[in-house]
């Protein structure tokens, strides 16, 4: 039996509700001999919940490290894990205490580590919980080793969200996305911005309760996917990149001091990344392996909501958030040279019985608006909603119809788009049925495109007086401003001459004006005021310093507030 180690990556506290965490580690690394991920050992975790005074373990599990999801694995703790989840301490279920039980809005200390086993079985045989767990030590023996190692390497502090039976007054979360992984000297710059977010998260009482990170947290494609030059293509590949992005010292101090919700974006994949690419065999073997990665690495310590899907909806303090996946369900070019056949959020459903992402998206707002009201509904998408790109935008009416306009106006542009303009019949969709069904407060939550800013949505007509937004924070780090990203691409106000972009579905017409634009390393704060009936957003540079950015009359200001219908 070997000793305890610290783990090779994390701990990461993922997904939160006010009575569980899920917590994620990763075993030691392939060159660490015998038993490391690849090899034939068996790895197994070990999660101890600290005292308050942390001097002692109050209770301690074992949990399985899949080799399947590359040595990692995530342990829910808390009330809402069925016991069968701890069969691994060896307990008989009849004498099994009931598990950790975690209060609402209470800080928690955990320590976690790894223990490699000397008696492997071969990777293709399955060991049951309970003939695992007789191999083991007792629990009780092995958790006061916890407090050996050291708390850097094993630690982390999380706080339970609140009770979400009605919406807190205040909330508040940091958003950020695309993380450029930089070379030689610049990977220190890569991991500054996360220093001063942890500053902000540690502030417990008033402090952002999680982190949401909108794509492109790694880099497969260092540049693009038409240069070979540090293009990721082999599971060992993919595996560098989340190893080198989640050891660098201030993202891992984020990622153990609270939680952090991920979804990714083009590179995690390949740039521009659409599902029809896999009809070709070599694309098929990239998306495997990248999808791979991403599941160990990022969608296993988040929520489950859709079962293996990537996208998925959670709460905090009342307030609902519906990530979508963006990538793995986007289709394009299914008709060529033509717009009506693209799908952003998967092909529409035929069988009710197999709901699409595009109608859980739907149904979920409809839910949130019938049982909750007028409450903030947070919708993150990887993809910018709103602006557009000048050379991506609906420049004037086309033939006679909706349709005649929505799939032939600027076509030919909006065919190369890698965003919402190339699918204008999901967009429809949901834009429809937020001004059909008087869906209020709808809030958009991107990243990508590597120019922050802020967007007003309007509905022409507007009975039900609808408010939406869009709230972009885009890049964590970036060295390449010129490269792309400037504000003056980027339409400001949809009715101006020479910046239109008309959206004509069913009923209305659909416009925005945007502004806060800023191309600094930057992540977005987000606060919730209910008693004001608003948001407050502010951006802040890799030093944590607040950016000044435009408000809607052009004046600098390093908050903007977004006034919200009351809830």
């Amino acid at each position: 039996m070997s000793a305890l180690r610290p783990p090779e990556l994390g701990p990461i506290v993922g997904h939160t509700t006010p009575r569980s965490c899920r917590l994620w580690i990763q075993s030691v690394a392939p060159e660490s001999g015998p038993g490391a991920p690849g090899g034939e050992g068996r790895s197994v975790g070990i999660i101890g919940v600290l005292s308050k005074s942390g001097r002692k373990v109050d209770k301690a599990y074992y949990f399985r490290l899949q080799r399947e999801f590359d040595r990692s694995g995530a342990f829910m703790l808390g009330k809402d894990v069925a016991l069968g989840r701890h069969a691994l301490d060896g307990v008989p279920e009849s004498q099994r205490d009931e598990p950790f039980t975690l209060l609402p809005d209470t800080e928690y200390t955990v320590r976690m580590a790894t223990m490699l086993l000397d008696d492997p079985t071969p990777d293709a045989e399955t060991l049951s919980d309970s003939e695992l767990a007789r191999r083991l030590p007792p629990i009780n023996n092995i958790a006061p080793l916890l407090l050996d190692l050291p708390a850097d390497a094993c630690e982390a502090t999380f706080r339970t969200f609140p009770e979400d039976d009605a919406p807190a007054a205040s909330l508040s979360f940091l958003l950020g996305s695309c993380r450029y992984p930089g070379w030689l000297w610049k990977v220190k710059e890569a991991d500054r911005i996360f220093g001063p977010m942890v500053d902000q998260l540690s502030a417990r009482a008033t402090g952002p309760r999680f982190t949401l990170m909108v794509g492109d947290q790694i880099y497969g494609d260092t540049l693009t996917r038409y240069v070979p030059i540090g293009r990721a293509d082999t599971y060992e590949e993919f595996q560098e990149r989340y190893h080198t992005a989640y050891r660098s010292p201030n993202m891992r101090r984020l990622l153990r001091t609270a939680p952090t919700y991920m979804i990714l974006d083009d590179h995690e994949i390949e740039d521009n990344w659409t599902q029809d690419r896999i009809h070709d065999e070599a694309k098929h073997r990239l998306f495997n392996v990248a999808i791979g990665a991403y599941m160990s690495y990022q969608w296993s310590h988040g929520p489950r909501s859709f079962g293996r899907f990537l996208y998925y909806y959670f709460d905090c303090a009342g307030y609902p958030f519906f990530v979508l996946d963006t990538r793995t369900q986007r289709f394009k070019d299914d008709i060529r040279e033509s717009l009506a056949d693209n799908h952003m959020l998967g092909y529409p459903m035929v069988d009710p019985a197999h709901r699409g992402q595009l109608q859980c998206l739907l149904e979920w707002l409809s839910a949130q608006q019938r049982t909750r009201g007028n409450v903030p509904k947070f919708i993150a998408t990887s993809s910018v909603f709103a602006p557009n790109a000048m050379n991506e935008r609906i420049a004037e009416r086309v033939g006679h119809t909706i349709e005649d306009t929505l799939f032939e106006s600027n076509r030919e542009r909006r065919l190369n788009s890698d965003s919402w303009p190339a699918y204008p019949g999901t967009k429809r969709q949901l834009v429809e049925h937020i001004h059909g069904n008087g869906i209020q407060n709808v809030v958009f939550l991107s990243g990508d495109i590597h120019c922050s800013n802020i967007a007003a949505l309007d509905f022409d007509p507007n009975p039900a007086a609808l408010r939406a937004y869009d709230i972009t924070s885009s890049a964590f780090y970036w060295p390449f401003p010129f490269a792309d990203g400037d504000p003056n691409g980027y339409v400001h106000e949809s009715r101006y001459p020479g910046q239109t972009d008309l959206f004509p579905f069913t009923g209305g017409e659909m416009h925005y004006r945007a502004w806060a634009f800023t191309q600094e390393d930057n992540y977005c704060r987000i606060q919730i005021d209910r008693a004001a009936s608003r948001l407050t957003v502010e951006y802040f540079d890799r030093n944590g310093q607040a950016i000044w950015v435009s408000d809607t009359d052009g004046a600098l200001t390093s908050e903007n507030t977004l006034p919200l219908a009351p809830w």
